[in-house]
Parts: C-alpha cells; sequence; structure tokens
C-alpha cells in the first residue's frame, strides 16, 4: 500500500502476523527513526504523517530499557485513579451533557456525546480547568485524521499541555500530569508534555470511536439489543464484540524493520514500514472460523495492540464507554433513530471509521426541574480520587465486506 506522499509500506492483515510484528520488537522497532524516507529525507516537515509517526520522546516509539522507563511512568500514574472515582466522573458529565440537549427531545450521539464525554472525563483527569476541554475536542480528533491541518492541530494540542505542565510544577494536584512532574523517571518537560499529548490523544479518538460503534450497534441490531435488555448480554460483552468487529483504530502506522527479515510469507527490507491492521486481523477466518458466534468473555482481540507496548489505559477507556453508555440508556430509556438506518454514513479516514452521525430522538422532561431532579444535578466535583495502596494478597488467588479492504481498491 501507500501512504501520504505515495510512500511505500507493508499493510499486515493476518492475526498471527500482527501478532508477531507486536510482540517482536527486536525485528519490527517501533523507532520511525528507521523508516527509509526518513533516512532519506523524503518526508516533508509539514506532513500529516508527522504527528503519527514523526519521532518524539515517548515510550511508543522506543524500545528496551528506554521504552520501560517511559511507559513505567504512564503505567503507575494511570494505576493511581481510583476506577470508582472515574465512574462518578463519566456519571457527573452525562448528566451535564443530557442538560445541554434533552429539552430539545433530539440530539446526535456523536456530536453531542462521544466526541465530548471522553475528553471532558480525561481533561479532568489530566487536572485541566474545566473549559479547556471543548476547545480541544476538534483539534484531537483533527490530529489523528491526517488531515491537510493535523500539524496546526498537533500545535493547539501541545501549546495547551505545555501550559498545563508549568501551571502544575507550582501548583500540583492530585492529577496525571502531577504525577508525571514528581515520578522517580524523572521526566524532562518535553517528555511529560509528549506522554500527556498521547495518552489524551489515544484515550479520546479511540473512545469516541467505541462509544459511536456500540450505540449504533445498540441502536440497529435488534438482536444484539435485544440480547443486552434480556440480560443475555452485558454492556461489557456488548463492548468487547464491538472491539472484535469494529476495532477503534482499524490500522496504523507502527512498526519499522530492523533488518531483512520474513513476516506472513513475505520479504521484508530493513527500514520498511509496517502498517499493522487490527480491524482485518480480527476477523481472519484462520481465528474466527464463524463470525457469527459471539465473542463474549474473550479479550484475545488486537484492539488494543499485544505485545510491549500494549495500551495501558485500556480499562480506562472502557470505564468511559461502558458507564458512559449505561448512563445515558438510564436517562434517555425510549431513545431511538431519528432517520431511517439505511440513511447513515460511515466517516473513513486512514487509520479509523465510526459512524458520522447518530440523530436520535427521545422524550424529552416534562420540565427543566424535573429533568434536574430526575438526572442528579451536576455538582461540583473534587480532585481525582487515587487508588488505595495495593494490598498483598493473603491467599493464593484462584460477514460483510470488511471495511479495511477499501485500502486496497484506493491504491
Amino acid at each position: 500500500m501507500l501512504v501520504h506522499g505515495d510512500e511505500p509500506a507493508w499493510l499486515v492483515l493476518g492475526y498471527q502476523a500482527n501478532l508477531d510484528a507486536m510482540r517482536n520488537p527486536s525485528l519490527f522497532s517501533r523507532d520511525p527513526r528507521l523508516w527509509t524516507a526518513f533516512q532519506q529525507d523524503r518526508v516533508p516537515a509539514d506532513s500529516p504523517l508527522r504527528p503519527l509517526v514523526g519521532w518524539q520522546p515517548l515510550c511508543v516509539f522506543t524500545d528496551g530499557d528506554e521504552h520501560a522507563r517511559l511507559r513505567g511512568a504512564v503505567v503507575d500514574g494511570l494505576a493511581k485513579f481510583n476506577r470508582h472515582g472515574i465512574r462518578r466522573y463519566i456519571g457527573h458529565y452525562t448528566r451535564e451533557l443530557v442538560q445541554r440537549f434533552a429539552a430539545s427531545g433530539s440530539a446526535d450521539l456523536v456530536r453531542d456525546y462521544a466526541e465530548q464525554l471522553p475528553m471532558l472525563v480525561m481533561s479532568r483527569l489530566f487536572g485541566m480547568a474545566p473549559h479547556e476541554a471543548p476547545a480541544l475536542v476538534e483539534p484531537t480528533l483533527d490530529l489523528v485524521r491526517g488531515s491537510e491541518t493535523a500539524a496546526a492541530s498537533n500545535q493547539i494540542v501541545t501549546e495547551v499541555l505545555q501550559s498545563l505542565v508549568q501551571r502544575k510544577k507550582t501548583a500540583p494536584g492530585n492529577d496525571l500530569a502531577s504525577w508525571l512532574i514528581a515520578h522517580e523517571s524523572d521526566l524532562s518537560d518535553t517528555e511529560i508534555v509528549e506522554h500527556l499529548r498521547l495518552v489524551l490523544v489515544a484515550a479520546h479518538s479511540n473512545t469516541v470511536n467505541l462509544i459511536a460503534h456500540t450505540f449504533r450497534m445498540l441502536l440497529t441490531d435488534r438482536r444484539f439489543r435485544g440480547s443486552l435488555s434480556g440480560g443475555q448480554m452485558t454492556l461489557p460483552d456488548a463492548l468487547e464484540q464491538v472491539l472484535w468487529d469494529s476495532p477503534p483504530t482499524g490500522a496504523f502506522p507502527g512498526r519499522w524493520a530492523t533488518g531483512d527479515t520474513m513476516l506472513g510469507g513475505q520479504q521484508i527490507k530493513a527500514g520498511d514500514m509496517l502498517v499493522l491492521c487490527p480491524a482485518a486481523a480480527n476477523l481472519d477466518p484462520e481465528q474466527r472460523p464463524d463470525l457469527s458466534l459471539p465473542m463474549h468473555g474473550n479479550r484475545s482481540h488486537l484492539a488494543l495492540s499485544a505485545g510491549p507496548h500494549e495500551c495501558p489505559g485500556g480499562d480506562i477507556a472502557r470505564a468511559i464507554a461502558d458507564t458512559g453508555i449505561d448512563k445515558l440508556m438510564e436517562l434517555l430509556p425510549d431513545m431511538r433513530l431519528a432517520i431511517p438506518e439505511h440513511e447513515l454514513t460511515t466517516t473513513t479516514d486512514w487509520i479509523s471509521r465510526r459512524p458520522t452521525a447518530l440523530p436520535v430522538k427521545f422524550t424529552p422532561p416534562r420540565s427543566s426541574a424535573t429533568a434536574t431532579k430526575a438526572t442528579g444535578a451536576a455538582q461540583p466535583l473534587p480532585e481525582a480520587e487515587v487508588s488505595p495502596p495495593e494490598q498483598k494478597p493473603t491467599s493464593t488467588p484462584p460477514a460483510a465486506r470488511p471495511w479495511w479492504r477499501s485500502l486496497f481498491s484506493r491504491r
């Protein structure tokens, strides 16, 4: 396949081939400086590829000891959050968002909800001021689209985070920015900003897509919704099914061959870029010979990657999607599509896809006072709650045409 600028890359489709690339950093490194196109200076400074694959001092672009140092700071920071506290935030912001559109009896679940909720929650966990979150929604989404304005959007997000880090150095709190600053890994200011950007962009864009895909399935697939309401499938089961069938990031450039090698029966040359494709891998007939069978309880999908670079914040994304969808369905129980299902469209960029819009109708609250009482008016939230210290255990613990094929028709 060809990426932006007509640069060649290998599109990895098979489940085992993707897994092999993810688990073998000695053969397929995360360091983009190995890419032949970078070494030959063929990627201009304003290329939309650079925000995604231009080298930065990030754990996702390192391997070995340096990767362990940088990733350790992120993992330790994310582990400090109390998951019950995160769910309180999600419930709070769900009620706040519903109050914005409840009286109209209609909403677009993508624009009015899915795009907003993850940013509100994550910005709070970062220690940002409430007014900063809305302005970051569009730049963060644009950054991962690979659009012509991706570099400018990346600069907007970076500047906000640089300002945040400077504030937290003088006034720390119980938030991810403060914890990265104080971590024993002794991160530089640049490393702190870049890792905050990494977590924010990944958590926001992936959770937006996960929420949107799940809502579409709930609103259009009668078997799915019936199973969910009938108690045969929990909402976490439903989310896992979506991670199998419609992973938030369907394909991503993320590995570079360290030397001449073989993968999936193909000869890979040193410096070649690999574009891994979880969307195809999850549908590999060798892994799933019958796509009609549910995948409840099976987390062997590659939606969150695998190996040493597996996403460390998957449980937070699941919590935002799970609680956010559950709370919205509780507040608006008769929510239904406002247009025929066949009129729904999908937005696809070079690494992901999601519903363009999900217009719905519902019975509006009888009055704003009733709505406030029913939803529990949004109250001021405390700072991020910190998880208690880990306790030592006292005993031993017990078949439609896949969207990714369009990549071939385009090239």
